[in-house]
């Protein structure tokens, strides 16, 4: 199956962990008109991991390494979710007997469904298993 359509590149900045440095890096995307669908922030050790999916991910890399901040790419996957109880059970479950990991996750309700956002440990399986039990995927176009 074609696998490549359902990687998305998520951008993680990493920076200190200090008042103002979500302020700029958000206000720098906002200057280049660069559109944010999803974030989390993870904090260790006095410093925090922005991750994020945004519309434009290699002007938001240039914009941000040129502001001195560590910026890399990661493959995730965006798995459209039953947006009620058992939703995210039902994508453990069937990643869970397939023996893939799920390194980090963070959901959002997006524009017309709630969406799980997986970093996991073999990505082209991920895709192949839950297409095949008929879970439905983002492609990566719609977080352009």
């Amino acid at each position: 199956m074609e696998t490549k359509k359902y990687v998305i590149k998520q951008i993680s900045i990493f920076s200190e962990n200090r008042p103002g440095r979500l302020a700029a890096i958000s206000h720098a995307l906002e200057e280049e008109k660069i559109n944010i669908f999803a974030f989390s922030i993870a904090e260790a050790d006095g410093f925090g991991v922005v991750r994020a999916l945004v519309d434009h991910s290699e002007k938001a890399y240039k914009k941000l390494t040129g502001m001195g901040f560590m910026v890399n790419f990661t493959d995730v996957i965006a798995v459209r979710l039953r947006d009620e109880p058992g939703g995210l059970y039902e994508i453990a479950r069937i990643l869970g007997e397939a023996c893939i990991n799920i390194d980090y996750a963070y959901a959002y309700s997006g524009r017309d469904a709630a969406i799980l956002i997986l970093r996991v440990d073999s990505v082209d399986q991920a895709i192949d298993t839950l297409r095949d039990r008929g879970v439905t995927l983002m492609e990566n176009s719609y977080f352009r």
